[in-house]
């Protein structure tokens, strides 16, 4: 968990780790969305060698600025899943991006 939390801050600036929990959100929790979720995932990707079976970034995460085609999207494809510390600890202890399983966790 130190190594994702180091890159959380490595990517969104300082962080009060003291205040971070299992169930924190990357995007409604930490604001991070558009580019920087975008850069953090390759960064994810890269660091733990996570195979992205099935991984939808507009699951999670909202575009950058005004996003005019949001509501044209599934309401699944909307940025409305929280993707939590605890999905992307699980996916690095796996190696692995498997939407429903992952999913599952916040359940």
């Amino acid at each position: 968990m130190q190594r994702l939390t180091d890159l959380l801050t490595d990517h969104l600036g300082p962080l009060d780790i003291s205040k971070l929990e299992r169930t924190t959100s990357l995007s409604h929790d930490l604001h991070c969305d558009g580019d920087d979720a975008a850069e953090f995932m390759a960064s994810l990707a890269e660091r733990f060698a996570i195979d992205f079976i099935d991984y939808d970034a507009y699951r999670y995460f909202n575009a950058e600025g005004y996003d005019l085609l949001k509501w044209r999207r599934p309401k699944h494809r909307r940025g409305s899943i929280p993707l939590t510390l605890a999905m992307l600890h699980h996916a690095i202890e796996t190696r692995r991006w498997n939407t429903a399983e992952l999913e599952d966790l916040n359940a």
